[in-house]
């Protein structure tokens, strides 16, 4: 058969494509407005962010108070608020900080078992010895994000130095809105 004959025998359903180019065009157009209302929504917490740990606490802090309360039970109060996060890049560095000041315990071992706190050394015994052993061990050491987050704050409450910069600390004071319901 030739290229002509074949052509004459192909048929082209127009208003099943016209229907499918629609429904493409369609497409287009939310993936951009959700693109636009992500863009909204990210502008939008960082004005949130900037009024509650900038703005509010500046004013109050002039004001020379850190909580209202309102007669109808609603309040403002503004309180220190803490996080950390480990860098990825740093993890063995903030490992070894951790260890050589005494706080080795935060550390979690994972070799498909889970080891908790206080249980580094056993954790490194048994993978060594399974590792000798021809096993193919693989070890997961990790500090839980909460537990991170909670040392860091006990430790700067108690005015003791923590390496900003090898756990990721970010301190800020929060605003905190609470209304009658």
């Amino acid at each position: 058969m030739d290229l002509e004959q074949l052509s004459k025998e192909i048929t082209i359903d127009t208003a099943a494509t016209a229907d499918i180019a629609t429904a493409c065009n369609k497409l287009l157009d939310v993936q951009k407005e959700v693109t636009a209302l992500e863009d909204q929504l990210k502008k939008k917490k960082e004005e949130e962010l900037k009024l509650s740990e900038q703005d509010i606490p500046n004013l109050m802090q002039q004001a020379g108070v850190s909580a209202i309360k309102l007669p109808d039970g609603s309040g403002v109060e503004i309180k220190p608020y803490y996080g950390a996060r480990i860098p990825a890049s740093r993890t063995d560095e903030a490992f070894d900080w951790l260890r050589e000041n005494n706080f080795g315990d935060l550390i979690k071992n994972n070799v498909s078992l889970t080891f908790g706190r206080n249980e580094d050394n056993i954790a490194k015994s048994l993978v060594d010895e399974l590792r000798q052993k021809g096993h193919n061990v693989k070890q997961a050491e990790k500090v839980e994000p909460m537990t991170l987050k909670a040392f860091v704050r006990e430790q700067i409450e108690k005015g003791k130095d923590v390496p900003a910069d090898l756990f990721g600390v970010y301190v800020a004071t929060r605003t905190k809105i609470t209304t009658k319901e």
